[in-house]
């Protein structure tokens, strides 16, 4: 191996990505190395009623923006208790979710939690990096930035 390459693809700490299974082109996350689970913002998360083996939830995938809500379903991977990084324990749902980063699509496991408080509707662990990422720290946005209008939706603007 020469100098100039590396055996995993370089991300930056934050990246556009999207998640097909759900239709979803365009959402920020932040790429967390500290974190070991990877998590995507939900609301109204419950069981599919007579059948507990599937989940239901309510996904913005704007920050600033209640535009383009919509409901899923997906089958319960996992049912897990998370420490947050406040130290609160919670029970999260967790889903198996086809992520697309940097032109590469990895399976991950999603911890479904209400991250309004946040600063990214998404945040992808290590777990999912460990697919043959490394994160520069120092860049964003390695991929490409999202569309301008996919951007303004995302700050509230239109």
């Amino acid at each position: 191996m020469t100098e100039n390459t590396h055996p995993s693809t370089i991300a930056g700490w934050r990246e556009w990505v999207s998640l097909p299974e759900l239709g979803i082109p365009w959402i920020k996350a932040k790429l967390d190395t500290g974190a070991r689970s990877s998590s995507l913002h939900a609301f109204d998360v419950e069981p599919v009623p007579g059948d507990g083996d599937r989940v239901r939830f309510r996904v913005l995938p704007w920050q600033e923006s209640d535009e383009d809500a919509a409901t899923y379903e997906c089958a319960v991977h996992d049912r897990r208790t998370v420490r947050s990084s406040s130290g609160h324990r919670d029970e999260r749902y967790v889903v198996l979710m086809d992520i697309v980063l940097l032109g590469r699509s990895i399976t991950a496991e999603v911890t479904l939690s209400n991250r309004d408080e946040m600063g990214f509707r998404m945040l992808i662990g290590r777990e999912a990096l460990r697919q043959g990422f490394v994160v520069d720290s120092a860049r964003s946005f390695v991929g490409g930035r999202a569309p301008r209008h996919t951007r303004r939706r995302n700050r509230g603007r239109d």
